[in-house]
């Protein structure tokens, strides 16, 4: 399997025509044509819809297109790594991250270094701990910021001095606003919006003993999750301090601890095996200098 014809592959995706995607890619139709032909043999499978005006995508060639855009980016990565490699510290990072204020202690760290090398680029990807590891792993990222009780296996980690705390979102008309902090027992039966991996997070299970959650919706990240609460759609099990409840933009909303107190640690982690480039490994100096002796 050639990059090259993966290229192809994506531009008629985006085309949704064979003809409109043969004169981007100045290839005579035929030819194009042939190439996805020889890619769906080698595949064993059609990635095409192919109709009279539009060339849509099969189930097949929605999950090949992730994995080749994949492909693309990491090309261009290294292409970019190795064009940097006779220059002044320069290139780009990639940190994947969560939503926590841990981040702000990042940034602090990485600032200088970033002021001093401005051809170094850094890339946020927002998004879960699964999805971060996952791009860890894909080497799609450098670092990944996690919020999670211990550090995963198999990972150089710098363990942040912030902890988040856990509690509930919810709105001023909810009667457990009226609590000074939300009990496993007042939440049994109360519809929760929760983060798609919160049933997998051994904190939340331990504090909340036996029974089940009654969930209503699952989020990525809060800030759109917020808008259900606002519509009394649920309760948001979160973080504290990702929404800015009682301005006049969350003006309705209350964030209320957990009782007894969850907290979740923060680390920045990365690959073990993975030889890291100039800029990333100069941020990562920066950043281990920053929170030596500061962590718990």
């Amino acid at each position: 399997m050639e990059l090259r014809v993966i290229k192809y592959f994506l531009a008629v995706a985006e085309e949704e025509n064979i003809t409109k995607a043969a004169e981007k890619l100045h290839l005579t139709q035929p030819t194009l044509s042939r190439q996805l032909r020889e890619l769906e043999e080698e595949l064993g499978a059609d990635l095409f819809v192919r109709g009279k005006r539009r060339t849509s995508l099969t189930e097949a060639g929605v999950l090949f297109k992730a994995r080749a855009e994949e492909l693309v980016s990491l090309e261009e990565r290294t292409m970019n790594e190795f064009a940097h490699l006779s220059d002044a510290v320069a290139g780009d990072v990639y940190l994947g991250c969560g939503e926590t204020e841990a981040m702000r202690d990042v940034v602090s760290a990485i600032s200088p270094a970033l002021k001093e090398h401005p051809d170094i680029h850094l890339h946020l990807l927002s998004g879960n701990g699964e999805q971060s590891l996952d791009y860890l792993e894909k080497g799609l990222l450098d670092f990944a910021l996690l919020c999670r009780s211990i550090p995963p296996d198999g990972y150089h980690y710098i363990r942040l001095p912030y902890r988040d705390t856990w509690g509930l979102l919810l709105r001023k008309d909810n009667p457990l606003a009226k609590k000074p902090g939300i009990r496993a027992s007042d939440i049994r039966k109360e519809p929760l919006i929760v983060s798609a991996q919160l049933p997998s997070r051994n904190e939340i299970q331990r504090w909340m003993g036996e029974g089940e959650l009654h969930i209503a919706s699952t989020y990525n990240l809060a800030y759109n999750a917020a808008f259900l609460v606002e519509e009394g759609m649920g309760s948001m099990i979160t973080y504290d301090r990702l929404i800015p409840c009682g301005t006049d933009y969350r003006k309705d909303l209350v964030f209320k601890p957990f009782i007894p107190a969850l907290h979740s640690g923060n680390f920045l982690v990365w690959k073990k095996e993975r030889t890291l480039s100039r800029a990333a490994e100069l941020l990562k100096k920066q950043m281990e200098d920053h929170f030596n002796g500061l962590d718990e």
